[in-house]
């Protein structure tokens, strides 16, 4: 008895120990990722013509730079209209840079610096949108490519995803080339012209900016926002993304004999076959790990959050599988922390009672940082096993981009501008879904993915979808941010 005495008294001895260790690390928890921006004197806010900002952000999104999945059917003199109409409506920046077309009507615009010694900067903004589907035009509040302004919003495809970003930064290069500005570090535009079809227009950018030599300090594309609303701190914080997921889509093929489906095989057939490998593949998901941007996020939040958020990621030592856990409680958040895989489409037999002689699924992933896809393709591989079914890319994928620093000079410039014009906090993230810059990762220090718009987490689902819009105050948000960050970098 007086053995199990002291075994009882040392384990509440060391449980009081392992709980006092626990709190001294939640009071004293700083988060890694939440470089000094102090040091960072952000550019005063600018007058900004909102009303103004918003007619010419009506005139763009009424010019209809639709790219479909089938390149035959993009109307090129659309694009044409577009940059016609830039050229016209922001006179005092296209005298002060230089402008060059490159693949799939990509833009590239250049402000020369007067230090040829520093390194340039990059902002982004795509051209193109996304179709309207016939069957939802009629749930539209206002017509999508009619741009109207009404309820204190510009309505229409692109007046978020991303003709707002590029009217923002034309509207804030404009204001300060009529101001005179002459920028210290050069200023550059890229504006890919088929980013919706994962294109190759910011790829010839980037082969353009190599073939000079030009290394930016940093490139600032779309992708995160300010989220009102955001789940681990209940506030609004601003989320950088500063790196995003690869892509890929496997193709799994089932061949059969085919023929009439009065005689099935008892062999099971290809349709059978393909499930069984479908269900294979995707019962066999990527472990959440908490690790990488989507990590750095919550530990950048941790301290605004509830005491026993902040208590496990002070120490993730011992509660990191329950931060993944309750990370990836849902969709999106498990989306932070691991390689997806969503099966997307399925074709067999065209006729209801022919047996088909192949059988085949598409199985979309979204690759994240630390895998790959030869990763992807060795689990899909070993899923299926002896099945009789092939495995193969469909078209080659694309791998997650590497991921930029949260204590570079280039972070810290972006996200002092962000907090001092979101008035919030900043926090890195990972982008699940594509954009243009990971094209322009062999050609800068650091890439980051950032809107300056405010939204709850209902609103993201107007992009690609139904009744987009960017209210005026966030269109003023735009314009804000890119001049202050021009002027902050630039100056």
């Amino acid at each position: 008895m007086r053995v199990v005495g002291r075994i009882a008294l040392g384990l509440a001895a060391a449980l009081i120990v392992l709980a006092a260790v626990v709190l001294v690390r939640t009071f004293a928890f700083k988060p890694p990722a939440a470089a000094d921006t102090a040091a960072i004197e952000v550019a005063a806010p600018i007058a900004v013509d909102v009303a103004g900002a918003a007619q010419r952000l009506s005139q763009a999104i009424q010019i209809p730079t639709v790219r479909h999945q089938d390149r035959a059917e993009d109307i090129d003199a659309e694009w044409t209209k577009l940059h016609a109409l830039l050229a016209t409506n922001y006179p005092a920046a296209h005298a002060a840079m230089t402008r060059e077309e490159v693949a799939s009507r990509t833009l590239v615009y250049t402000w020369p610096g007067t230090d040829k010694a520093l390194a340039p900067i990059v902002l982004m903004a795509h051209q193109d949108v996304v179709p309207v589907t016939p069957e939802t035009a009629r749930d539209w509040k206002y017509p999508p490519f009619g741009g109207a302004i009404a309820e204190n919003a510009v309505w229409g495809r692109g007046a978020i995803d991303d003709k707002g970003s590029l009217v923002g930064i034309f509207e804030a290069l404009e204001t300060l080339a009529k101001q005179g500005f002459k920028p210290r570090r050069t200023v550059m535009i890229v504006s890919g012209g088929d980013e919706e079809v994962a294109g190759q227009g910011a790829s010839a950018a980037a082969a353009l900016l190599k073939s000079r030599g030009i290394t930016a300090e940093f490139v600032l594309d779309e992708g995160l926002a300010v989220i009102n609303d955001n789940p681990i701190s209940g506030g609004k914080v601003a989320v950088i993304g500063t790196a995003e997921k690869g892509y890929g889509t496997l193709r799994v093929t089932a061949k059969a004999a085919g023929g009439h489906s009065s005689s099935p095989p008892a062999d099971a057939g290809g349709v059978v076959n393909l499930s069984r490998a479908v269900v294979a593949i995707a019962d066999d998901p990527f472990p959440m790990t908490f690790q990488g941007p989507g990590a750095e996020m919550v530990k950048a939040l941790a301290p605004d959050a509830p005491f026993m958020v902040r208590m496990a990621v002070a120490n993730e030592w011992l509660f990191r599988g329950l931060l993944a856990k309750q990370v990836g409680a849902t969709p999106p958040g498990a989306a932070l922390l691991h390689t997806t895989i969503a099966p997307t489409m399925l074709k067999g037999s065209p006729k209801e009672n022919v047996l088909p002689q192949d059988a085949t699924a598409w199985i979309n992933y979204r690759i994240a940082p630390g895998d790959s896809s030869a990763t992807v393709m060795a689990r899909a591989k070993a899923a299926v096993g002896d099945l009789p079914v092939t495995v193969a890319w469909n078209t080659p994928p694309n791998e997650p981009s590497p991921v930029s620093s949260s204590s570079s000079w280039g972070w810290k410039v972006v996200a002092a501008t962000a907090g001092a014009v979101a008035q919030a906090p900043v926090a890195p993230s990972l982008v699940t879904a594509g954009t243009d810059s990971r094209f322009l990762t062999p050609v800068a220090k650091d890439v980051y993915r950032f809107q300056p718009v405010e939204f709850d987490l209902a609103d993201v689902q107007m992009i690609h979808g139904v009744n987009e819009h960017i209210t005026l105050g966030n269109l003023e948000k735009m314009v804000q941010f890119y001049a202050r960050l021009v002027l902050t970098a630039a100056r």
